[in-house]
């Protein structure tokens, strides 16, 4: 490891909006968006944080994160945790106070994650092409304060969905999150699969967009 890089991270960006999915949404939240994601999934709305970015000291990151005035703070991508890195920021972030969530794909492990950091698991359903890199330990990791997300294109990722929350029995481990892949799926039809089979979980479509587009930072 390059020494001057110990306390560093590559950042694509840090910004204030209001977040626009989990079960904090609506929450005015700082965003830190770490710069890149080792999958490519079908459906990416954030392909732009692939490359690029700063580097950034764990004290230059807090320091933004302060100026915004806000105890919410998000980490996300891209893939946060491919940036080794990001453990210990996550642990100073709670540490001080913020309350934390982590955005994560379910590829990689967040066995080292801070207990204090809520995290949200984005397991990649088949519509994504990327279904054969989820990590399912990581679904024995979670409590209820953590959240597993689930982004549907067709009923084929829903019923894969249904599936795998009775297989692991995940309404009695964490929150269950559930949204339709913008342009691709009718937010009414997963709606409706949603009561029709009384799934225990939270059906979502993202605030953000409906406020401002797909516009990056916001």
């Amino acid at each position: 490891m390059n020494a001057s890089r110990e306390n560093q991270l590559k950042i694509f960006e840090i910004f204030h909006s209001l977040q626009g999915e989990s079960n904090f949404v609506g929450l005015p939240t700082v965003f830190v968006r770490l710069t890149g994601c080792p999958l490519r999934c079908r459906w990416c709305d954030t392909e732009y944080a692939f490359h690029g970015g700063s580097w950034l000291t764990f004290d230059e990151i807090i320091e933004q994160i302060k100026s915004h005035n806000t105890p919410y703070v998000c980490v996300t991508g891209g893939e946060p945790l491919a940036q080794k890195r990001v453990f210990k920021l996550l642990d100073q972030l709670a540490e001080a106070g913020f309350i934390v969530s982590l955005e994560t794909a379910g590829s990689i492990s967040v066995a080292d994650v801070n207990p204090k950091v809520h995290k949200v698991v984005d397991m990649k359903a088949p519509g994504s092409a990327e279904c054969e890199k989820n990590d399912y330990q990581n679904l024995t990791l979670l409590n209820d304060k953590d959240q597993v997300k689930f982004v549907i294109a067709d009923e084929v990722d829903y019923q894969w969905a249904k599936n795998l929350i009775n297989e692991h029995d995940l309404s009695q481990k964490c929150q269950l999150l559930m949204s339709p892949v913008a342009g691709e799926l009718s937010p009414t039809d997963l709606a409706d699969w949603i009561l029709k089979d009384q799934l225990p979980i939270r059906f979502q479509i993202q605030l953000h967009k409906l406020l401002w587009g797909d516009t990056p930072g916001t």
